[in-house]
């Protein structure tokens, strides 16, 4: 092992000796990068462009020997072990300086059995791969609201997305899973075999091995679905919001909403006048017939003085992609959240005059619908917590660049503080490094003991700690 420094102002990281790197190529199937060679500065990136790391070397694995290979490499070596499936974690957990990065972006494949409803998918596959496979057959797999958000990690939180209500979480819909843990064995976990450890891997994260692929009950949806958006001025937040609390409590499960708040973005379906003001919008999609969803929906968007409605029965795949010009690969991101009961009107409040104070374009909060299917399993069926929650509060402080970064920080910090009051946990994907009383927070003290103690049986020495870091000890 060398040192090397790694540009101006830079701390001079560790880099791997050219035999070790002969001895890793030739090893796997896969593509192995090192700092300095052509393909490192792409693939070393991830999605959060604040995030700014160098890892020593890169495998980008081809399949399941590769990964294997690369982590009894990194052991070897001393190395971090950081895991990159879409590489869309918030605080950038998928990456490290100094660190082997197993990228498992190449497993990208997804098969589907439309007579047996089931799908797998590799550890690569990205949400708008996965659903452009199970759309063809007017399947789904409910997952996410980015297209472009991985499915490793969105699966291994819980994964909450336009869908749930119906169906439940991603993880409600897993059915097994193959793992390669710390010490490289491969195991397959499901409600038959290694019950435990399938347990912990709907919702406990990365912390118990690699997952490399996983297999998904399918559910029929679409390909045609009513959703979209209503939008009205920032100044009618208060209204708008008490009549969508009174509107969801009677809505059938077929209906998922998230309520934002930022400024209007410049899209094609926005009207030039209207872009940069601020506005709040109820977005939804009805996971049922198209008829039934316009009718559900005809209420929240005749309310008040809307400015612009955007509803219409559309392709799925098509309402998956509607946030993707608003969190694309690059920008700065920054995220607080917490989940709450209900929206009292001391929350309206809160939620109404720090939406005012949004000023960057990327700036945004969605506050997810929680319940139907979602609260229907029970609360310790799986690792995921937050069952109950009546919504979820994401609030993002982002930028195109560095400029303003701080500023837009610092607003998300105090949106959050405003609404303590009324938190009642948190979505561990959702989570930045915040410590580990708050991973203790997103799990509760029962559900986080037994994840502790499925630690310490699968990852005594804490291998897959770059992560929401559940420690063994």
């Amino acid at each position: 092992m060398t040192t090397t420094a790694t540009g101006p102002g830079r701390p001079r990281l560790r880099a791997i000796g050219a035999p070790a790197l002969a001895g890793l190529r030739a090893a796997l199937m896969g593509e192995v990068i090192a700092p300095g060679d052509g393909g490192y500065e792409e693939h070393r990136r991830v999605w959060n462009g604040s995030i700014d790391r160098r890892p020593a070397v890169i495998a980008r694995c081809a399949g399941v020997d590769d990964v294997r290979a690369a982590l009894r490499f990194g052991r070897e070596h001393g190395l971090p072990i950081a895991v990159r499936g879409g590489g869309h974690s918030f605080p950038g957990l998928s990456t490290a300086d100094d660190a082997l990065l197993v990228d498992l972006r190449p497993m990208c494949g997804v098969r589907v059995d439309p007579d047996a409803r089931v799908a797998g998918a590799q550890a690569g596959v990205l949400l708008g791969e996965l659903d452009a496979a199970t759309q063809q057959h007017g399947l789904a797999v409910p997952a996410g609201i980015v297209s472009h958000t991985g499915l490793a990690g969105l699966t291994l939180g819980g994964g909450i997305g336009w869908i749930m209500r119906r169906y439940g979480l991603t993880v409600d819909s897993l059915l097994s899973t193959d793992v390669v843990t710390a010490d490289g064995e491969f195991v397959r976990a499901s409600e038959d075999e290694n019950p435990e450890l399938f347990w912990g891997l709907r919702g406990g994260g990365g912390n118990f091995g690699i997952v490399t692929d996983f297999r998904f009950r399918l559910h029929p949806l679409g390909p045609l679905v009513m959703a979209g958006a209503t939008f009205w001025p920032m100044s009618e937040a208060g209204r708008v919001l008490r009549f969508y609390r009174d509107w969801v409590a009677g809505c059938p499960d077929d209906l998922m909403t998230l309520v934002v708040q930022r400024l209007a973005p410049p899209l094609p379906v926005v009207p030039p006048d209207l872009v940069g003001r601020p506005v709040i919008a109820v977005v939804g999609c009805y996971a049922g017939d198209i008829d039934a969803g316009e009718r559900v929906f005809e209420p929240m968007r005749t309310f008040g003085t809307p400015v612009l409605d955007v509803f219409a029965p559309k392709p799925f795949v098509t309402h998956q992609t509607m946030f993707d010009p608003s969190f694309r690969h690059g920008c700065w991101y920054y995220v607080r959240s917490c989940d709450v009961a209900e929206l009292g009107d001391d929350v309206i409040d809160v939620v109404a005059e720090h939406g005012r104070r949004i000023s960057s374009p990327l700036s945004s909060i969605a506050l997810w619908q929680m319940g139907g299917a979602v609260a229907r399993v029970g609360e310790h069926e799986t690792a995921f917590n937050g069952r109950g929650a009546g919504f979820t509060f994401n609030i993002n402080g982002n930028t195109a660049t560095a400029d303003g970064f701080d500023e837009q920080r610092q607003w998300a910090r105090e949106y959050w503080s405003a609404l303590s009051p009324f938190h009642t946990g948190v979505y561990v994907n959702f989570l930045m490094e915040e410590g580990d009383a708050r991973v203790r927070q997103a799990y509760g003290d029962a559900r986080y003991d037994r994840l502790r103690a499925l630690k310490r049986e699968y990852d005594p020495a804490n291998v897959f700690r770059l992560n929401q870091n559940i420690r063994p000890d």
